[in-house]
């Protein structure tokens, strides 16, 4: 079963392209999201990175939160938790799950969340590259600065984003990335940006970050890097020797930020 039809580009909401659209509106991916991932090393990485960091319960917003993998395991740490995302049916199958968990869902757009007043959370959650996912550097800056706003002064911000330079491994990345090298010559501004069939859906993309870039986004948002976890493509942890050429190394990072 599939969602609604896709509206024209220009009713679009900011940060959504058609592919997009019709991801967080089929009630199928809904459905099948926890088997689909079942098992997945990632879940698991983040999830245990996550709970050795964030120990004491408080406000948590998780900002494209699915189905509530992290959502639901924080509430049942007594953490007062509100789950934001995009897709209805995401949310529906998470309210199902959650029974009486400190737990509120919001369907709305990451990069517009004036649905909350400033300060309102201890703590933020971008996992499973959410922010790679907006379309957009704009939208995806803007995204960044709505999380800052939303935390409170010390609040805390862990997200995840997949590297670049992963594409090096194999003969399909690295003629991608010949392609990105020459769209960055004639000056375009989506380089990074990777197209695929995703899921049954074509023409999802998802942006990939250089570290330099993706640190960049994080200051110029206003915040303090922590920490970060180059972690591997593969198993999803933790890459040997981190200091060593990480740029080029890791799968991705899961990074922990604090708003001054």
């Amino acid at each position: 079963m599939s969602g609604p039809s896709v509206p024209p580009g220009w009713r679009l909401p900011e940060g959504v392209n058609a592919a997009l659209w019709e991801y967080t509106h089929n009630p199928r991916l809904a459905e099948e999201e926890d088997e689909f991932f079942r098992g997945h090393p990632l879940f698991e990485a983040d999830a245990r990175a996550l709970d050795a960091r964030f120990l004491e319960p408080g406000p948590l917003v998780d900002l494209g939160s699915g189905t509530g993998r992290h959502a639901l395991r924080f509430a049942r740490r007594g953490f007062p938790v509100v789950a934001v995302e995009l897709s209805h049916a995401m949310l529906r199958v998470l309210g199902a799950r959650a029974g009486g968990l400190p737990l509120l869902g919001v369907e709305a757009n990451l990069c517009r969340l004036g649905c909350f007043p400033d300060t309102t959370f201890r703590y933020a959650l971008l996992m499973f590259s959410t922010l790679g996912m907006i379309r957009g550097a704009t939208a995806r800056s803007r995204a960044l600065a709505e999380a800052f706003r939303i935390l409170q002064p010390g609040g805390r911000l862990a997200l995840h984003a997949h590297n670049f330079w992963l594409n090096l491994r194999d003969r399909q990345g690295r003629r991608w990335l010949l392609g990105q090298g020459l769209m960055a010559l004639s000056g375009r501004g989506d380089v990074g940006d990777r197209r695929m069939t995703y899921r049954g859906i074509p023409g999802m993309v998802v942006h990939l970050y250089r570290w330099t870039e993706l640190r960049r986004a994080f200051s110029d948002a206003g915040f303090r890097i922590d920490e970060a976890l180059p972690i591997d493509a593969i198993r999803s942890e933790p890459i040997a020797v981190p200091w060593l050429a990480q740029g080029f190394r890791a799968g991705g990072w899961i990074v922990f930020a604090s708003r001054p």
